[in-house]
């Protein structure tokens, strides 16, 4: 398993290092489409949501990203009209009004859990794609610490309820990988960045990570099931591989914000 990982890794994070760097930015947001309708439909399947209602959620999360895209300012008025339009398809589609808020929390839910988030990401794109180098190599880097730091010396549980294998060692390792990944894009993509802001940013993605991956391991075992999915081989679905950054992305536009960055 070990070696599938770092297998699927070594071909995969070169090529979206190219395809992030030299593309232009409109093909990242083609990029962040893809991936949200297939983390979506993966949440969506952990918790068996079929028909009309899934089909609905996954559109307005095409609809969310590309509106986004094209005017910030209508992103609070696409989202308002998605909700709308899913409750209104339960309406129409379904008589019995029994459940009819649990059906529509969910989709509702997975939009703002999933491409709503994901718009923070397209926000920093705008800046120049070294930034979202910066996320996804500080969470990345955070997570890969912290799963072979557990590993090797896990042994007290860090919150054996939503997440038996997470230890308090792994979510160590988390934040030193998150500085080192800092650390090591201050100095080599990012220089402008000064040390002080890319320990904070180290620290707190780290952070975040954890909580990110804390979060979707307890819809995991609410749903019942052990990945999201299984397009990756050896690392699971593609919500597995982006937890962390779902989270991330908001706090590093916010931190990229406060420090005048982001203006």
């Amino acid at each position: 398993m070990h070696l599938k990982r770092i297998a699927v890794a070594a071909v995969l994070l070169p090529a979206l290092y190219l395809y992030i760097m030299y593309l232009p930015a409109i093909y990242f947001l083609f990029f962040l489409i893809f991936m949200s309708v297939i983390a979506m439909s993966e949440f969506y399947s952990m918790y068996r949501l079929e028909g009309m209602l899934r089909y609905a959620g996954l559109f307005s999360g095409v609809s969310i990203l590309s509106i986004s895209y094209i005017s910030k300012d209508l992103l609070l008025d696409i989202i308002i009209f998605s909700v709308i339009a899913i409750a209104g398809i339960r309406l129409l589609f379904k008589r019995n009004p029994m459940s009819s808020l649990s059906e529509i929390s969910l989709p509702v839910f997975g939009l703002l859990y999933i491409p709503c988030l994901l718009t923070f990401q397209a926000q920093i794109r705008e800046i120049g794609p070294e930034w979202i180098i910066l996320l996804y190599a500080t969470v990345w880097a955070a997570d890969s610490v912290a799963y072979y730091l557990g590993t090797l010396m896990g042994k007290r549980k860090l919150y054996v309820e939503v997440s038996p294998n997470k230890t308090v060692a792994g979510a160590a390792g988390s934040l030193v990988g998150g500085i080192i990944a800092a650390m090591i894009m201050k100095a080599t993509l990012i220089p402008v960045l000064s040390v002080p802001s890319a320990l904070l940013i180290g620290i707190i993605i780290g952070i975040i990570s954890v909580l990110g991956d804390l979060v979707e391991s307890m819809f995991k075992r609410d749903a019942g099931v052990k990945d999201s999915g299984t397009i990756i081989p050896g690392h699971g679905g593609i919500l597995d591989k982006i937890d962390g950054v779902l989270f991330a992305g908001p706090i590093l536009f916010w931190i990229l914000t406060v420090l005048g960055i982001i203006k």
